[in-house]
């Protein structure tokens, strides 16, 4: 059985896309890392609060002979505000589109910003495995909050703000209905056609799973899964 509600935070997966393809930028340099995909999961790291909004809006009502006739809904707007815990310093320069000087400095660079893929799961209340995706979009950074030490440590846990833009490859995300493609898309274990490779490709532009991933499977109504351990993704 698979619920609509769910508890925590099991991890947070990112990973940077080309800008032209959509495909995962498998390079340590270029990338985020060898494979392209990092879970932030090491000594002291990983995701406090991954809220979501904008999946959809309140309808605006359509009247004809005096009566409400027909709803109208606008496109999904996804933003994801992100909190972290911590995460490798380089992750977070990279997604946001600083560049090093190579001597220790990093500048924001001009032009666009680099296309970000990200999966939040979570679990729900039978304890499946519930994934909120997004193959692309842009994030920032807006701020740090610095403040001193008195008789209490005084803390900054870095607050990004992801704004959902579509795949860039036009045939993922697709509502099998009318064909339109979104920024959004949603997985449960639980469901019995659910595919972990196919989840991990489409979010994350052709990815192929090293072992980050390959302690979730499948849930079923008569399997409960567990939140699996991960082992330090220091880079």
């Amino acid at each position: 059985m698979a619920g609509t509600s769910f508890s925590g935070i099991n991890w947070v997966a990112f990973g940077i896309v080309d800008s032209a393809t959509g495909k995962i930028i498998a390079d340590a340099d270029k990338g985020l890392s060898e494979t392209g995909v990092v879970l932030v999961d090491g000594d002291g790291q990983g995701a406090t609060t991954a809220n979501i909004t904008g999946l959809e809006a309140t309808g605006t009502k359509q009247y004809a002979n005096n009566k409400a006739k027909r709803v109208t809904h606008g496109a999904q707007s996804p933003q994801l505000a992100l909190t972290m815990l911590d995460m490798p310093f380089e992750y977070g320069q990279k997604m946001k589109g600083y560049l090093s000087d190579g001597k220790g400095g990093y500048v924001l660079k001009g032009g666009p910003k680099p296309n970000v893929a990200v999966m939040v799961c979570s679990s729900d209340f039978w304890g499946n495995a519930m994934y909120d995706c997004f193959a692309n979009g842009e994030l920032i950074e807006a701020a740090h909050n610095h403040g001193t030490d008195t008789n209490k440590e005084v803390d900054y846990n870095s607050a990004y703000t992801y704004s959902a833009l579509s795949p860039i490859p036009n045939n993922v995300f697709i509502d099998p209905a009318t064909g339109i493609q979104q920024p959004y898309k949603q997985y449960n274990s639980a469901d019995p056609k659910f595919d972990m490779a196919s989840m991990l490709s489409e979010v994350f532009g052709g990815y192929k799973d090293d072992g980050t991933f390959s302690n979730h499977g499948k849930a079923t109504s008569s399997t409960t899964v567990t939140t699996p351990v991960h082992g330090d993704t220091h880079a």
